[in-house]
């Protein structure tokens, strides 16, 4: 399935539910949400995008603790996580979703190769505390085609948390 039909299905379901969507983004530096945004009616579902590509940004627009980044690295689902819980906070969504990752040619290493990506899905319970849902994915590519996968990994694990 295209990204943009499955972006048209996650419009659909957040509509569907009056739910928002707040992206966070990382290696993918914005895609998700353009991809997102071109689906006509999107602004009932989409509320908001964070481009938080640097570890400061993470910090500043996200809450991510900055001893989270030190100790798990920038490329770990506890950075994940926290990304999408802040998203969810400073975004005033109901879900959430936050990509990062190494999509290349270089910045990789052993412990974390080129193509690792982290995600988390989040979305707000009863409780305060929100749900999220965390996966790791290692991609095959150029640096293009590693950021299009995200894309369509993210959106689909978006509607598989919506599922839950």
């Amino acid at each position: 399935m295209s990204n943009r039909r499955l972006a048209a299905r996650v419009i659909a379901r957040l509509r569907d539910g009056g739910l928002r969507l707040v992206t966070a983004e990382s290696l993918t530096g914005g895609l998700i949400g353009a991809t997102l945004t071109a689906v006509p009616g999107s602004s009932e579902a989409y509320r908001y995008g964070f481009v938080a590509y640097s570890p400061e940004a993470k910090g500043e627009m996200l809450g991510v603790d900055p001893a989270d980044i030190e100790r798990y690295g920038i490329v770990s689902g506890e950075v994940a996580s926290a990304m999408a819980a802040g998203a969810l906070k400073a975004g005033h969504g109901e879900v959430s979703i936050a990509v990062t990752g190494v999509a290349g040619p270089g910045g990789g290493t052993e412990a974390v190769p080129v193509g690792t990506v982290w995600m988390a899905c989040a979305k707000r319970g009863g409780g305060g505390t929100p749900a999220i849902l965390t996966r790791r994915v290692s991609l095959r590519g150029s640096r293009d085609r590693i950021r299009r996968l995200t894309v369509t990994r993210a959106l689909g694990l978006v509607l598989e948390h919506l599922d839950s």
